[in-house]
């Protein structure tokens, strides 16, 4: 795998070159209105919600016993774990105060504790799934993580702020575990078939593709290229068949999440003009690929034999979290609980004090959740059809 890794990361693309101006926004003012208020945003990894489920103040439950054979992650800084850690990137939570409340410290979690996919693993009896290298250390079976903190679907997004592994990067190196290394590890073909088939896999992926993409005309040219609507297919077309590589290499259980209403993060919300909470411009962009995105999955569900792909229901969760936390327990859902560059819109500033409460706020940075709003999401999805749906993961892992 280590060979895997070298070539993966010699082939990391640099910014495409502009292929024209286009029409831009001229039909959707109101779009254009919010692309021209929205400024060149941090250069860091950016935005959580598409993985939040909130509805109860629920905690993680560990289950009694490991109820699918391992989990995997892919995604961007979301779900990342320290993959960036050793990539020469300005994406990076490797300090102070990230860390504050996990149990293992500072480990590259861009957020204070636990991310959604540690306390999946916490209610499925698994340990947390480790940062893909960890193969290179010690044979895995319970599952790895390779998601990458200011990556996303297309290959040439957050590529500006330093290396990351997009979602591409991301397939290949699974591919490679699944052909390379994870089959000497069981006794026979069949054996290392069903335990890709019972492996749950996570996606938390798209948001970048927005915030550090579309969201920065100085930097892409795709908001001058693309309409909303035929950006959101660019991404869904995308997508699709880094998927399918996934379902051939042997997986068959499939958790993909929605993106979140991005006009409701700090570094966009207090860095745009606009009425309410949150800016509707920003959200309306958002809608399109989760319009798009569930009929996608129903069609794989139906076309690729004994596959299964749920559907994580983010955003409006997440956007009434948002709009009513104490319906949810918190307190704050518009500042970020560490102290911040550029006034609580960026990542934390290394070694000053957090907020006193991390547990009463929606967000642990300008961009990111706390470790509580990671546990309400997990613990939504893994037992409400109406947030992961058809089924939920519960239901997922007994099929």
């Amino acid at each position: 795998m280590i060979d895997q890794t070298r070539e993966v990361e010699a082939e990391m693309k640099a910014p495409e070159d502009a292929i024209g101006e286009g029409h831009g926004f001229r039909s959707y003012p109101k779009v254009r209105r919010t692309l021209d208020r929205i400024r060149l945003v941090s250069t860091f990894s950016a935005f959580l919600l598409a993985a939040i489920r909130l509805q109860t103040r629920v905690a993680c439950s560990p289950s009694p016993g490991p109820l699918a054979p391992a989990l995997y992650v892919f995604g961007d800084s979301l779900v990342d774990n320290g993959n960036n850690n050793k990539f020469p990137t300005l994406a990076k939570a490797n300090y102070l105060p990230y860390g504050d409340d996990f149990s293992g410290g500072v480990t590259g979690r861009f957020t204070n504790g636990r991310t959604v996919p540690d306390c999946l693993a916490e209610l499925l009896g698994l340990p947390y799934p480790p940062m893909y290298r960890s193969f290179k250390e010690s044979a895995v079976t319970t599952g790895l993580n390779f998601a990458s903190g200011g990556c996303g679907i297309l290959p040439e997004t957050g590529n500006f702020a330093g290396k990351c592994l997009s979602l591409e990067e991301q397939v290949r190196l699974f591919e490679s575990a699944a052909v390379n290394d994870l089959p000497r590890l069981f006794k026979s073909s069949d054996e290392f078939s069903g335990y890709l088939a019972k492996s749950i896999l996570t996606i938390f992926i798209g948001n970048n593709d927005y915030i550090l993409n579309y969201l920065n005309p100085l930097i892409y040219n795709t908001s001058r290229t693309y309409e909303p609507q035929p950006f959101a297919k660019l991404l869904v077309a995308t997508l699709s068949p880094h998927l399918e590589r996934l379902y051939n290499r042997g997986a068959r259980k499939f958790v993909v999440f929605e993106i979140g209403p991005i006009g409701c993060i700090p570094t966009i919300a207090k860095g745009s003009k606009h009425e309410g909470v949150c800016d509707e411009g920003s959200n309306l962009l958002v809608s399109y690929f989760n319009q798009m995105l569930q009929p996608m999955l129903e069609n794989m569900t139906t076309s690729l034999a004994g596959s299964m792909f749920v559907l994580g229901r983010a955003n409006s969760l997440c956007y009434d979290a948002i709009l009513n936390p104490s319906n949810y327990g918190l307190t704050d859902s518009r500042n970020a609980c560490c102290t911040t560059w550029i006034n609580g819109t960026l990542p934390c500033v290394p070694l000053l004090t957090p907020c006193p409460d991390a547990d009463k706020h929606f967000f642990w940075d300008g961009y990111h959740p706390t470790d509580v709003v990671s546990s309400f999401s997990a613990s939504r999805c893994f037992n409400d059809t109406n947030v992961c749906s058809p089924v939920s993961i519960q239901d997922l892992v007994q099929i």
